[in-house]
């Protein structure tokens, strides 16, 4: 499996606010954009940690830059396929 890229947030089980300090923390060692991904249920938190962000923490000072939806093709342990919905969210901080 390939590293992570150093801008991107993978959103799990974890609680949103861990996600949301992974997310200010980037942004805060000076990356301009940073990509927030979920897929199955976690997607709702994604779209959490991403509002969390630009109006509590950060207002006014990021943008959604763009998202992305799609689905993944998984196999189950016991050897079925099924499909997952997949989410990609790219925010960028705003020049000052």
């Amino acid at each position: 499996m390939s590293a992570t890229p150093t801008n991107v947030v993978l959103v799990g089980k974890k609680p949103v606010m861990n996600y949301v300090l992974a997310t200010l923390t980037l942004l805060n060692q000076g990356v301009s954009e940073v990509v927030v991904k979920a897929r199955g249920r976690a997607i709702s938190k994604a779209v959490d940690t991403v509002e969390i962000v630009r109006n509590r923490f950060l207002p006014g000072k990021v943008d959604v830059k763009n998202i992305a939806i799609g689905s993944q093709t998984i196999t189950n342990p016991d050897g079925r396929q099924s499909r997952v919905s997949t989410i990609e969210i790219t925010i960028v901080k705003k020049e000052e």
